[in-house]
């Protein structure tokens, strides 16, 4: 068996894409409204911060 090549690179945006397609099948609702609300909340959860 080969091995796949490890130069393919993952972004934001294709998981963001990932993520809403799948869970605008389970709930049926636009896969851009999902990426947006994700991307959303993704900017306010940076400006929370977290306790050290």
């Amino acid at each position: 068996m080969q091995n796949r090549s490890t130069n393919a690179k993952i972004t934001k945006q294709q998981i963001y894409r990932s993520v809403a397609s799948s869970t605008a099948i389970e709930t049926g609702e636009d896969v851009r409204k999902i990426e947006q609300n994700l991307k959303q909340y993704q900017a306010k959860a940076k400006a929370i911060g977290l306790a050290r």
